[in-house]
């Protein structure tokens, strides 16, 4: 009995939600119209995390390991030709986060498991599609 009770409070203090479901990293498409525009992913230290070409697919962690250390992210996007873009893109929590941790008490998911994991945020657009604007175009 006593390893019963040890096991069910040991799930309940380890588990977390967003932790169990969620994920570290998030797949993020990045398509323009053209295609072939150059982009480059910073982190909030201004550290470029990811680069290349458009379209391209690119992996982001949602957490920097720290209590409630959500990333931050800007995409800026390149092309001779057209005029150059900066897209911000957001974390906030996830549904799994706000009411997953509800049956299993809350506390321990949303205190303590799921502020260290990152699987309780989501970048928002989870893809991106954006039209690049000539230099000198006028709008119609």
């Amino acid at each position: 009995m006593k390893r019963l009770l040890l096991a069910l409070a040991s799930a309940w203090f380890l588990s977390g939600c967003a932790t169990i479901v969620g994920e570290k990293t998030q797949e993020v498409p990045i398509q323009t119209w053209p295609q072939g525009v150059r982009f480059v992913v910073q982190d909030e230290t201004g550290r470029a995390v990811a680069e290349g070409v458009t379209p391209q697919t690119v992996s982001l962690l949602k957490s920097d390991g720290s209590y409630f250390g959500k990333k931050k992210y800007t995409l800026q996007l390149e092309r001779a030709g057209y005029v150059p873009q900066t897209i911000p893109l957001e974390l906030s929590p996830n549904l799994w986060y706000i009411l997953g941790n509800i049956p299993l008490g809350g506390i321990p998911g949303w205190l303590i498991v799921d502020p260290f994991n990152g699987g309780m945020y989501k970048i928002k657009p989870a893809r991106i599609y954006t039209q690049m604007n000539l230099v000198g175009a006028r709008g119609g």
